[in-house]
């Protein structure tokens, strides 16, 4: 009878440690806030709570600088007992390329970034399919031909969603131009602010940018009716911020991915493949169109977003034509995904130039 009961304890110990929820990490390159590429994960991970209820647990880690502090927090995730980690900003890319290999028994996965391993997969979205939808808005609404962009790093992704947006812009405005002006933080508002207050001083209408707080959206908003000047959000919408001039923007979806992914780890299925989708994928949406935007641009727009689900329209399809003249894509060929990931040249109609290695 005692050995009976022991096996018994035995057994349902086990069960125990089986229904244990799996503990799933994040780690956020900014403060979660309310808009913004880190808010749009945090959405993720709280529509993963939801979905995965009693079977995981997620812990988060906001606000983490790219570099030492990284590696330093990811392993600490680890060390902690978190079997799927997400480390969400592209220079997390070689810290959790360091600590994948220190933990085999962990799944890993980092978003915008390129290196892989048997336990490390990457996830990104197709942001420059929105900036090209975003760009024939501003082509259409510019006045002034001008249009302003805060960029934050010279980086693939970066450079994809400026080149995208000017091949929007100009594809109904041949005399439109982009300007840039870099920040070197993905997370700056006082920087952000400025160089938007900079480009509005040098004729820019219309604003957008590439880092991760409202100041740009937010900077437009009070220079709206003194200068007639109108915004795109980015990774999330921001009209809260801008209620009378956003436009619209592109916006990333992250719900359906992380539970998809979550729940394949959880069942057995590995980490699935590297994940890099767009709108026909739901990963990428259109902020709301402003009531501003004329009827037949609405319908303009509304017709490219179908064609780009359907795979008919490619915001990189040739000509595609370098800042310095060189052709990038012939026409009747349509740009690679590894170039471009590797992209680091501006196209025709960028007025700015890239900052000196």
């Amino acid at each position: 009878m005692a050995i009976r009961k022991l096996v018994l304890c035995m057994v349902g110990g086990a069960a125990l440690l089986a229904a244990a929820p799996t503990k799933v990490g994040f780690v956020y390159v900014s403060p979660v806030g309310d808009a913004g590429w880190t808010y749009q994960h945090e959405l993720g991970r709280r529509a993963l709570e939801t979905a995965l209820k009693g079977e995981v647990v997620t812990q988060v880690v906001e606000n983490v600088p790219e570099g030492a502090d990284a590696e330093r927090v990811i392993r600490g995730l680890a060390t902690d007992g978190c079997k799927i980690i997400f480390t969400t900003s592209f220079g997390y890319m070689n810290p959790t390329a360091k600590i994948a290999q220190q933990f085999p028994n962990v799944e890993f996965f980092h978003a915008t970034g390129y290196k892989t391993a048997k336990n490390l997969t990457t996830y990104n979205a197709r942001f420059y399919e929105g900036r090209y939808l975003n760009g024939v808005i501003a082509g259409k609404m510019t006045k002034s031909h001008i249009v302003g962009y805060v960029a934050a790093f010279p980086i693939p992704e970066v450079m994809m969603g400026i080149n995208a947006f000017t091949r929007g812009m100009q594809s109904v405005d041949p005399k439109a131009e982009i300007r840039v002006i870099w920040t070197n933080a993905w997370f700056d508002p006082g920087k952000e602010r400025e160089a938007a207050m900079t480009l509005i001083a040098q004729g820019a209408d219309i604003l957008t940018h590439h880092t991760d707080s409202t100041a740009v959206v937010q900077t437009v908003e009070e220079q709206h009716k003194a200068k007639n000047c109108w915004s795109f959000c980015y990774d999330s919408d921001m009209s809260k911020y801008g209620p009378t001039s956003q436009l619209s923007g592109t916006m990333e979806d992250w719900s359906a991915y992380y539970v998809r992914t979550v729940k394949a780890v959880l069942a057995g299925k590995g980490p699935g493949p590297n994940v890099w989708g767009g709108v026909k994928e739901g990963m990428i949406k259109l902020a709301p169109l402003n009531p501003a935007i004329p009827a037949d641009v609405k319908s303009l727009v509304g017709k490219l977003e179908k064609e780009l689900a359907a795979g008919t329209l490619h915001p990189f399809a040739g000509p595609v034509v370098a800042q310095d003249g060189t052709v990038k894509v012939a026409k009747g060929k349509v740009m690679s995904d590894d170039d471009l990931g590797a992209m680091n040249y501006f196209v025709q109609g960028v007025a700015s130039t890239l900052p000196k290695q």
